[in-house]
């Protein structure tokens, strides 16, 4: 009760925040510094009864509050650590981190000019900057910042639906003929949870088959088009990735915007992952085609180490957002104001509440430059190529794909010495399933890095090693491979 807006809780207030962000900048020391922990890892039964969690009728005092917060962080996990690989979404930026709390401060919501005016501007700036990246013509187009990759996704499916059956938004489902959706068989699995969530159905989700690195192939796309037609079903949306989840891989979009042409079908591009690489002159070649998409889902808290969350889709019709998803509330969108009602963003949206999610990126994006972002993504493709450089003729390391990484995804599988003699055989592939959650396990409760495993298809659990994270090095690949090495030697 003595914080603001009490009566003269200035001094307190002030006070209680000062050490709030004491505890926050000694985080963030720790977070960067390579002998602290990357987690301290408990159980969940010995976090829950070791500590009283339980909210109460009455109040606790400031000072427990502290020691909440700092409990709260001494069990969280260091995902700025430089060791810390376990996810697409990594790293600490500073100048993102200080746009996060403004944001906070701020705490106002996304749908009109009226409550979020810079905000609004600054998300309109910055969404026709990245559609200019993307190729589309001085940037035309339409898009918003969504709850992440999932969302954005769904978001072009739904909007996909509404251009081929305007329909749709008043009549469901049952008013229009059966749609199938089609996308590789290594894509994100929130094309079928988008599916699902708008009544398309997962089953109407064709998946097409990929070659041996992952990337899909496009006859056998045209085929399972046609095949589709055959039936009945009316194709709408081919969702092809730019970057995907395990290997990194690239689909060949030139051929895919052919096939979409062709057949009249929306193409998406999921680049939530890959999206990043068009900041990189070096790397963007890797999404030739993309400007030929309808969509794309870009994340820049993946790869350009944006602060979660932070996840854009981008449209190429303009208006197309709007017609689809507009309610028209009077209490929030009156037609009568005395501004540019363009800037009234909100009913293109699902969401009536939408977080600020574009200061982060802008303040960035002031703060590094193009360039600067360039450089942070070409240093994490080059430390990717030294770790596949450096493992791929090492003794007791096994690539999953030949060939040097596209992305920073390096999949591999450590055979430990007591499989190295063997030949390939059943109780062999059932061993070595069981060595990377075995490492896994162990570097989590030493607590000193963190990487992905996961099976694929038919290959047994292996190491997804990707690096987004700006402050890694070479020394901290070093580390992690005699980490396995360490962890494994006896397995």
């Amino acid at each position: 009760p003595d914080l603001l807006p009490t009566c003269n809780g200035e001094i307190t207030t002030m006070s209680f925040l000062q050490d709030v962000v004491d505890i926050l900048l000694q985080y963030v020391v720790k977070s960067f510094d390579r002998s602290t922990k990357v987690i301290d890892f408990h159980y969940p039964n010995e976090l829950l009864q070791e500590y009283n969690w339980e909210l109460a009728d009455q109040p606790q005092t400031l000072e427990e509050i502290l020691s909440n917060c700092r409990t709260t962080l001494k069990y969280a996990i260091k995902t700025g650590h430089p060791r810390y690989f376990n996810q697409l979404s990594t790293g600490l930026d500073m100048v993102g981190l200080a746009a996060d709390w403004l944001t906070s401060a701020a705490n106002t919501n996304m749908f009109t000019y009226e409550i979020a005016p810079v905000f609004v501007l600054l998300e309109y700036v910055t969404l026709r900057k990245m559609r200019e990246m993307v190729g589309w013509p001085g940037g035309c187009g339409d898009g918003i910042f969504s709850p992440g990759g999932a969302i954005s996704n769904m978001y072009a499916m739904l909007i996909a639906r509404f251009k081929m059956f305007p329909e749709v938004k008043e009549k469901g489902m049952a008013a229009i003929p059966r749609l199938v959706a089609f996308t590789s068989e290594h894509s994100h699995f929130s094309v079928k949870k988008g599916a699902a969530a708008l009544g398309i159905g997962t089953d109407s989700v064709i998946l097409i088959r990929c070659d041996e690195r992952g990337k899909m192939i496009p006859s056998d796309l045209e085929r399972r088009i046609v095949e589709a037609k055959q039936k009945g079903f009316v194709p709408f949306l081919v969702s092809a990735t730019a970057g995907t989840t395990v290997y990194g891989a690239f689909d060949p979009l030139i051929a895919v915007a052919d096939i979409c042409k062709k057949y009249k079908i929306w193409m998406h591009v999921d680049g939530a992952w890959g999206g990043g690489l068009l900041m990189s002159r070096k790397h963007k070649w890797k999404l030739n085609g993309i400007e030929r998409a309808n969509s794309v889902t870009w994340n820049p808290h993946k790869m350009m180490g944006v602060p979660l969350q932070c996840s854009a889709l981008l449209v190429r019709e303009e208006g197309l957002m709007q017609s689809c998803n507009q309610m028209h509330a009077s209490y929030l969108f009156q037609q009568d104001k005395h501004y540019d009602l363009s800037y009234d963003t909100g009913d293109k949206a699902l969401q009536c509440g939408r977080h600020v999610d574009v200061f982060k990126l802008w303040l960035m994006w002031r703060a590094k430059g193009t360039t600067g972002f360039e450089a942070q993504i070409d240093k994490c493709l080059e430390l990717a190529e030294y770790l596949y450089n450096k493992i791929k003729n090492r003794e007791g390391y096994e690539m999953v794909f030949d060939g040097k990484p596209q992305h920073t995804n390096v999949c591999f599988w450590y055979i430990p010495p007591s499989l190295r003699g063997m030949e390939d055989n059943e109780e062999r592939t059932s061993r070595l399933n069981k060595v990377a959650p075995v490492i896994k396990a162990r570097m989590m409760e030493y607590g000193t890095t963190m990487v992905s495993y996961q099976p694929l298809g038919d290959k047994v659990n292996f190491f997804r090693m990707v690096i987004s994270n700006p402050a890694a090095t070479h020394q901290d690949i070093d580390f992690l491979i005699d980490e396995i090495e360490r962890l494994g030697q006896d397995l």
